[in-house]
């Protein structure tokens, strides 16, 4: 794989940004993939890491933050540059100004981005007290990573603020930890002589600036027998030193320097509240250190509370003084936490966590494409499909929904007037799947021209009454293509239908509605987008299956649909209900569906379509008229379909 990292931050300057793409370019090229860093310039020569090629672009330094570069290149600048090394993912590190530029190239470009979100932008505008920047950078945030194609984030708490920033696509990806150089072993009696002999050590280590919070440790400074050691250096520094003389502060440390530190404290301390991981809380635990941690953000996730530390009221600083107190005074208990530390890292090596991340950008390159055939986007997108991997057998199958699910045009092996239909072809697949001795049920409740309102009012009473273990829904496209349709009051009722549907134990698998690939469809390509994303939130909320068809846009293709427009032809149909069986778990539904294919001969395209048609809708239209009025279910109540097993039982019994 070809990967491009585009980073805010890169050497010399080393922070958690710098150091998580240093990890991730030594294991891309462990694992033979070829990488290209684009980052900002300084003064100092940069060599190449672990044979990445780099591309340097100028860069200005922040006024009260030199350490910290801004880039401003044009996108057509680094475009080229990616057209150049041809990309199949950008991995875009903490991406803010330059991530911008970057997310926006690769939309230019059509390639894959993953936005790795490192940084809370939005805390260390309020904690530098500018309340308009925080406004902008809340906006900016939530723009950027709603225009990559995903975005990873390191812990729940940051997920979360992710999520209520409108962001979708999220996916959990923490940080590996080097447990071979920060490790117990590395600690040093003559280390700790020098640096504070006769007193047990609380240390901290990191950025010193103001969102880091370092000033609460000064109620840490006069502990009796004991010192503050700070490790770090930043903007914060000379303050903190007047405000804290007793401390001792060793500047920057990194490498075997940094690790020697970690192991030779007693106790670990992290005050910042605006934190979406704390790797440093993980050196510290794999060196063998217990940690004290605000409670909120990322620590959440890494401390243990009463196990391998503990976490204090967020801004009560007595309490972050109890706590480590508590450990400084029971060596007993110091040592089991430590011990329980060390422990909770042992599987987050940055092997097995770089190894994630190369599975993030597989599927980062399977969405690519779905964004790029979306005519509309809305709040939720859509997701790559994958089959289930512990499929359930179901004996009870009720099919609702409109036209599309009744079969209209699916004539494939049916009597003259008859429909077969996806549902149809769905119920045959899971009837065949081996594992149950019950008779397999299945019904049909759809009816042509039906609405969201049909479907509560008269579809689930119905299905409720049969008693299914599986209900399929898709329902919608009637109600969308309506004059002033609103997709969120759509999403709404069809919610309280399958809140029903669920409270009584039916599992249901939503199916969204889709259109035809032609130019006229465009017009209602808003509505659907919206409906459909509600879709996704119902299904999420309400724990169901979901066959998102917009992650297929195959099924939007004209060979798809029958002459009459606007319903699916046979190939249609058997396309969706292999996808069906797919998202259900059917084994190898896609196989069996390659196979069907191959025994189907096409129906021949047929003329006259305005006569046939057309003129019969508007005339409908005309009288205040459905196609479905006065139509019945064709499967109001259960047929059985033959198992495998019970015809070979039957054969055996003859």
């Amino acid at each position: 794989m070809r990967v491009a990292l585009i980073a805010e931050s890169y050497l010399p300057h080393m922070n958690g940004v710098t150091n998580s793409v240093l990890h991730v370019l030594r294991h891309l090229a462990a694992e033979g993939h070829e990488a290209l860093v684009i980052a900002p310039r300084t003064a100092e020569t940069i060599d190449a890491v672990s044979g990445a090629r780099t591309e340097l672009l100028t860069s200005l330094p922040l006024p009260s933050y030199p350490q910290v570069r801004v880039v401003f290149a044009r996108v057509a600048r680094i475009a080229g540059i990616l057209r150049e090394f041809r990309p199949d993912v950008i991995h875009l590190a903490s991406p803010f100004v330059l991530g911008w530029q970057g997310v926006l190239a690769a939309d230019a470009l059509r390639t894959a981005s993953v936005a790795v979100y490192q940084t809370d932008v939005v805390a260390y505008t309020q904690r530098y007290g500018v309340p308009h920047a925080t406004a902008f950078a809340s906006s900016h945030v939530a723009r950027l990573h709603r225009r990559a194609t995903m975005t990873l984030a390191p812990s729940t708490s940051s997920l979360r603020q992710l999520e209520d920033l409108g962001v979708d696509r999220l996916r959990s990806w923490a940080r590996g930890v080097d447990g071979e150089r920060f490790h117990p072993g590395r600690r040093d009696e003559a280390w700790r002589a020098r640096v504070a002999p006769g007193e047990r050590i609380i240390g901290y280590v990191g950025r010193l600036a103001p969102e880091k919070q370092v000033e609460d440790l000064a109620v840490l400074e006069r502990l009796p027998g004991a010192r503050l050691v700070i490790v770090g250096d930043g903007p914060s520094r000379a303050a903190l030193e007047r405000r804290m003389p007793h401390a001792i502060f060793l500047g920057h440390l990194s490498g075997d320097a940094l690790a020697d530190a970690l192991a030779a404290f007693d106790v670990f301390v992290h005050p910042g509240e605006s934190e979406t991981f704390g790797q440093t809380i993980q050196e510290a635990h794999a060196s063998g250190v217990p940690v004290v941690a605000t409670g909120i953000g990322g620590p959440k996730d890494l401390v243990r509370s009463s196990i391998d530390g503990w976490l204090y009221r967020p801004g009560d600083l007595g309490d972050l003084r109890g706590r480590v107190t508590d450990l400084l005074g029971d060596e007993a208990k110091r040592l089991a936490f430590a011990a329980a530390s060390r422990a909770a890292v042992a599987d987050r090596t940055w092997a097995a966590l770089s190894s994630q991340l190369v599975g993030h950008y597989e599927e980062a390159r399977m969405l690519r494409p779905i964004d790029d055939a979306l005519w509309s986007r809305a709040a939720i997108r859509p997701a790559a499909l994958r089959p289930a991997v512990t499929p359930t057998r179901w004996s009870r199958y009720v099919a609702l929904g409109d036209s599309l699910t009744e079969g209209l045009c699916d004539t494939s092996r049916t009597p003259a007037g008859a429909y077969r239909g996806w549902a149809d072809r769905l119920a045959h697949l899971l009837a065949q799947e081996p594992g149950s001795r019950e008779p397999f049920r299945y019904a049909n409740l759809a009816v042509r021209s039906r609405r969201v309102r049909d479907l509560t009012n008269d579809q689930i009473p119905r299905a409720l009454t049969l008693r299914p273990d599986l209900v399929s829904v898709f329902m919608g496209a009637n109600d969308l293509i309506g004059h002033a349709a609103d997709p969120l009051i759509l999403g709404a009722e069809l919610e309280r239908g399958v809140a029903r549907l669920r409270a009584a134990g039916c599992d249901v698998l939503l199916v969204t509605p889709f259109l035809p690939r032609r130019r006229a469809a465009r017009l209602f390509a808003r509505r659907f987008a919206i409906f459909n994303s509600e879709v996704r939130r119902i299904a999420r909320a309400h724990d169901c299956l979901l066959l998102d068809l917009e992650a297929l846009p195959q099924i939007g293709e004209l060979e798809m649909w029958a002459d009459d427009k606007v319903h699916l032809r046979s190939r249609g149909h058997r396309f969706l209900s292999y996808r069906a069986a797919d998202v259900l778990g059917v084994r190898d539904a896609e196989a069996l569906g390659d196979l069907d294919a191959s025994f189907h001969e096409d129906e021949p395209s047929g003329a006259g379509w305005l006569r046939r048609d057309a003129l019969p809708w508007v005339w409908r239209r005309l009288r205040g008229r459905t196609a479905g009025d006065g139509l019945s279910p064709k499967h109001d109540a259960y047929v059985e379909l033959p198992r495998p097993d019970a015809d070979r039982r039957s054969r055996q019994a003859r």
